[in-house]
């Protein structure tokens, strides 16, 4: 039987691929502990406030949810020092990059992207038929003057990922806004900010600020590190607020629980629970940047919350060995780094046993 047209640019899309669930990576390699190393997640989980606030909203759960999302807008806009009506939520920030390419770019529309980086950025743009220019990077730093010369006049879109996504590398906010005033007034730029609240160099600071009427900035940001929600999906948006209309009449209605805002609610009031989750991804980071180092491999310095290295053999011979022994990490193959793997930092243990099981991997014998 003849199946449905497809569009050539879905028909060569390949999916997102999702990893195993531990359990079953437990059951089929025959261990007994898995440690998962590769989503760049939170491993100290979500704050107290935020567990006892989806404890709260189970008894209402037969209720839609706010599809405004209407207390963690004033939550967030309160905290942002900007106005209500120029924040999206999202399914996680992908759904805002999602629609930002749905509603801006669309088919035979073309956006300019720094390349090794997040990997959705081109499948969004492909399941709409847009065309993706990729900009090598620098080194490991996003090329500005690479990315600024390939902006042509049918540019509808620039993405900056700060920090990047696999790198880890990060400019400062001042940097950025003097390179966002040299581009055209058509062009949007999108500046996801994932891994803004880990950054520890002077200077790298969101760009939420620059958002304005005057200016076409897209900021997005997620409650999937930082705060420990990975497993609920919210993100948001910063924007001017005429953009925000227009990714209003397209996005689901309920695109965001009530647990997860209720849990992101709750989250951004517990301060001290992020500053104790700061001071221990930090103090992981260093410990696995150490580590690495006194393996031999070159580590690549990050303002994230994973590290990539470099291994002297293919990286995904490794991921397979680290994985027969119990530890998920990430080969950057996808990304165009062959000889690359990134791990985020994990618990202490967490952190001490992919240190060992590396070296076991490796042959070498941590110094």
């Amino acid at each position: 039987m003849a199946g449905p047209r497809v569009p050539d640019y879905v028909e060569s899309l390949e999916a997102y691929p999702p990893g195993k669930p531990i359990e079953e990576l437990k059951r089929e390699l025959g261990l007994k502990e898995v440690i998962k190393l590769a989503s760049n997640e939170n491993p100290f989980g979500p704050s107290p406030l935020a567990i006892k606030a989806i404890e709260a909203i189970l008894p209402q759960l037969h209720r839609y949810p706010d599809g405004s999302g209407y207390y963690l807008k004033q939550k967030l806009a309160a905290r942002l020092s900007q106005p209500a009506e120029r924040i999206v939520l999202g399914c996680g920030s992908n759904e805002i990059l999602d629609l930002i390419c749905r509603v801006f770019v669309g088919r035979g529309g073309r956006a300019v992207l720094p390349h090794p980086s997040f990997l959705v950025y081109q499948k969004f743009l492909q399941a709409v038929g847009a065309e993706a220019r990729l900009v090598p990077l620098r080194g490991a730093f996003l090329d500005l003057a690479g990315l600024r010369a390939a902006v042509g006049a049918e540019t509808r879109l620039l993405v900056l990922c700060n920090p990047n996504n696999p790198t880890g590398s990060a400019f400062p906010a001042s940097e950025l806004a003097d390179f966002i005033g040299q581009l055209p007034d058509s062009v949007i730029v999108l500046a996801d900010e994932a891994y803004i609240e880990f950054a520890r160099q002077p200077g790298v600071v969101s760009l939420a600020d620059l958002v304005s009427e005057e200016r076409n900035l897209v900021v997005t940001r997620t409650f999937s590190k930082l705060y420990g929600l990975a497993g609920l999906r919210v993100g948001y948006g910063i924007m001017p607020a005429r953009l925000a209309n227009y990714l209003n009449r397209v996005r689901q209605p309920f695109n965001v629980t009530s647990p997860a805002l209720a849990a992101a609610e709750a989250a951004l009031e517990d301060q001290a629970y992020l500053a104790e989750v700061l001071r221990r991804t930090w103090a992981g980071l260093d410990h696995l940047a150490k580590g690495l180092e006194s393996l031999g491999l070159e580590v690549w310095p990050s303002q994230a919350n994973f590290l990539l290295f470099k291994v002297p053999r293919p990286a995904e011979e490794i991921y397979r060995l680290m994985l027969a022994k119990g530890v998920i990490i990430r080969a950057m193959t996808a990304f165009g780094l062959p000889d690359c793997l990134r791990v985020n930092a994990g618990t202490e243990e967490e952190n001490r046993v992919f240190l060992t099981r590396l070296a076991e991997v490796l042959g070498r014998a941590e110094s």
